[in-house]
C-alpha cells in the first residue's frame, strides 16, 4: 500500500539519487545518437533492458501472470511510454536538440498529463496547474529564443513536443492497466513490446551502417540500459513506495537545472543570460504546478 509520509520523512536521499540517474538519460542520449542511430540504439537499449530485467521480475514474483486483454493494454502502453516517447526524442536528439532543453520539455510532463486528464477524462484540473503550465510554457519559449536552429530546427522542436505528448499519454495510459498488475513483469513487457518495431524502424531507416563509434556506442547503451531503464525504474518504485505515490512528481522539476550542469560537466555546454532565465522561468511553473500533489488511486511499486 502506498501513503503519503509527513513532509519530514521525504526520502532526499532516494529522490535525489533518481533524479541524477534520471538526468543523466539527458547526457547519455545524445551521446548515444552520435554514435549510433536513433532506432538502432533504442531497439538495442530495450534488448537489454528486457533481458536483464525479465530474470529479476521471475526471481521475485514468478511467472509471467497476466490474460490477454491485460497483456495487450500493458504492451499497448509500453509502446506509448517507450517505443514512442523515446523514439521521438532520439530523433530529436539526432536533429540537434540539447540535453538541457530535451530536460525541460519532459519536466513538463507532469503538468500537462494533469491538465489532459482534465480535457480528456473530465478529472478535475487546479488553476494552479493550469498557470504552472503556462509559465512553464514561457520559459521553454524564452529557452528557444528568436533563433531555433540550435535546437535542431524546426523538426528537432517538434519532435521534441511530440516525445512530451507521448509521455503524458503514456502516463495517463497507467491508469488504463488494471491495478493489481504486478510492476516488474509490466517493466518487462512494456519494454519487449518496444522492440518488434524499432527493430523494424531502425532496419528500414537506419540501414545496415547504424554504427559510427562502436565504443561510445557501446558504453552509452549499457549505461542507457542498465542505469537509466533498470536502476532508475528501482529508484522510482522506491521513491512511490516511500515518499508516496506524488514523489515523483514532485521532483521533476529538479531534472532540467540537474541536466544543465551535467550537461556543462560533461558536454561542455552552458546557457546564456537568457537561455538561464528562460531556464529558472520554466522550473519555478513546474515546481508551482506539482507543489503538494498526491495520487489518486494506489499503485504498484516495484518492492
Amino acid at each position: 500500500m502506498v501513503r503519503s509520509p509527513a513532509p519530514s520523512s521525504f526520502p532526499w536521499v532516494v529522490a535525489i539519487a533518481f533524479v541524477l540517474v534520471w538526468s543523466s538519460g539527458y547526457i547519455s542520449g545524445p551521446a548515444g545518437v552520435d554514435a549510433v542511430a536513433p532506432f538502432t540504439l533504442l531497439a538495442a537499449r530495450f534488448v537489454l533492458a528486457a533481458a536483464i530485467l525479465a530474470p529479476l521480475a521471475r526471481w521475485k514474483r514468478g511467472p509471467l501472470r497476466m490474460d490477454r486483454t491485460t497483456l495487450a493494454k500493458v504492451a499497448l502502453v509500453g509502446l506509448t511510454m517507450n517505443a514512442l516517447q523515446f523514439g521521438l526524442m532520439y530523433l530529436a536528439f539526432d536533429a540537434g536538440l540539447g540535453a538541457t532543453l530535451g530536460a525541460l520539455l519532459h519536466s513538463l510532463s507532469p503538468v500537462l498529463t494533469v491538465v489532459l486528464a482534465g480535457l480528456v477524462l473530465g478529472e478535475r484540473v487546479r488553476r494552479v496547474q493550469v498557470a504552472g503550465l503556462a509559465i512553464g510554457v514561457a520559459g521553454v519559449v524564452l529557452v528557444l529564443g528568436p533563433d531555433i536552429d540550435e535546437a535542431g530546427g524546426t523538426i528537432g522542436v517538434a519532435l521534441g513536443l511530440l516525445s512530451i505528448l507521448a509521455l503524458s499519454l503514456g502516463t495517463m495510459g497507467q491508469r488504463w492497466i488494471p491495478s493489481g498488475v504486478d510492476p516488474w513483469w509490466s517493466a518487462t513487457v512494456q519494454f519487449t513490446a518496444s522492440i518488434p518495431p524499432l527493430a523494424v524502424l531502425a532496419l528500414l531507416v537506419d540501414g545496415t551502417d547504424a554504427v559510427s563509434d562502436p565504443g561510445t556506442g557501446l558504453a552509452a547503451l549499457v549505461y542507457l540500459a542498465a542505469v537509466n531503464s533498470v536502476i532508475g525504474l528501482l529508484l522510482l518504485g522506491a521513491l512511490v513506495r516511500r515518499g508516496g505515490a506524488g514523489a515523483s512528481s514532485s521532483v521533476f522539476f529538479l531534472m532540467p537545472p540537474v541536466t544543465a550542469v551535467l550537461a556543462f560537466l560533461v558536454l561542455g555546454d552552458t546557457l546564456d543570460l537568457r537561455e538561464l532565465l528562460g531556464l529558472l522561468v520554466a522550473v519555478a511553473g513546474v515546481a508551482i504546478a506539482t507543489r503538494r500533489r498526491t495520487a489518486r488511486r494506489r499503485e504498484p511499486t516495484l518492492s
